[in-house]
């Protein structure tokens, strides 16, 4: 800020703190020793509603400046840092969800909701990024929230490019945790 006498990229440490909440929800769950079923199934609701957040930053390159500004590079720097942690959260709020719920349900089906869960937070992501709706619009705003979306999905030919959007992204978050599931297997032997 001080570089470019600008507070423009502020925004990021509110990203970034609404990234930390899915992490601080699994964080919490693992440090509980035995939750019943509805609690779990709350807490997994709301730990799903706020986890698109986290790889939302990724969408924050957007903001970068065009042209020959000369410290273009620093706001790179600084939005990718962010966006990595981002990233990082996302990827190990994923893990520590799995490993807690591994103990209600069984592993073929557990599987089968994890290979959703990337494309349900890159959908997240686009009524975020494009429609502009934030977490908390599920109490504040829902009627208007879930006639979006539900027009999204009854009319999947209208909005081409929220499923586009949705598998592109969804497919990045999901090639990204099996790369980030490689390495911390190699960096545990």
């Amino acid at each position: 800020m001080k570089l470019n006498q600008s507070f423009f990229f502020s925004f990021l440490i509110w990203n970034l703190f609404l990234a930390v909440i899915p992490f601080a929800i699994t964080t919490y769950l693992l440090s509980t020793p035995k939750l019943n079923k509805f609690s779990l199934l709350l807490w997994f609701g709301v730990w799903l509603l706020f986890l698109p957040n986290a790889p939302y930053i990724i969408t924050d390159l957007l903001h970068l400046k065009k042209g020959s500004y000369h410290l273009l590079w620093l706001d790179i720097l600084v939005v990718t840092s962010f966006a990595l942690n981002g990233l990082l959260l996302f990827y190990l709020s994923l893990l520590d969800m799995k490993e807690i719920i591994a103990n209600y349900i069984n592993m073929k089906y557990l599987n089968i909701i994890y290979v959703f869960i990337p494309f349900l937070s890159g959908f997240g992501v686009y009524l975020g990024r494009f429609l502009r709706y934030n977490s908390w619009e599920i109490i504040q705003n829902p009627i208007n929230l879930l006639n979006d979306i539900l027009d999204i999905v009854i009319n999947p030919n209208l909005h081409f490019e929220a499923w586009l959007f949705t598998f592109i992204f969804g497919s990045f978050l999901v090639i990204g945790f099996w790369i980030f599931k490689q390495l911390q297997v190699n960096t545990s032997k």
